[in-house]
């Protein structure tokens, strides 16, 4: 690939990710829509013609991290394994 087309790459994924965005940020503006409703009602699940929209509380349990950390350093540190990944980005 030249440097012109190249270029043209970039600038086309980062229109591309703009859309994405701008897309995302449309999307999260009516699912608030729809929560805030749903919450005024007082409601969990509604059906919408062919669709169920629901609003649920979820309960689920996390490990924490960081207090185990503290409390039991040594035997965290014995877990720990590093890993590597690449980051791909555009300045």
């Amino acid at each position: 690939m030249g440097t012109n087309e190249l270029n043209a790459k970039v600038k086309e994924l980062r229109e591309l990710q703009q859309l994405i965005e701008e897309a995302t940020a449309e999307a999260e503006a009516i699912k608030d829509e729809l929560k805030a409703y749903m919450t005024a009602q007082n409601i969990e699940e509604m059906n919408v013609g062919l669709f169920t929209v629901r609003y649920k509380t979820v309960t689920s349990g996390r490990f924490d991290t960081a207090a185990f950390k503290e409390e039991h350093s040594v035997l965290y540190a014995g877990y720990m394994k590093q890993t590597q990944t690449r980051r791909f980005s555009i300045a």
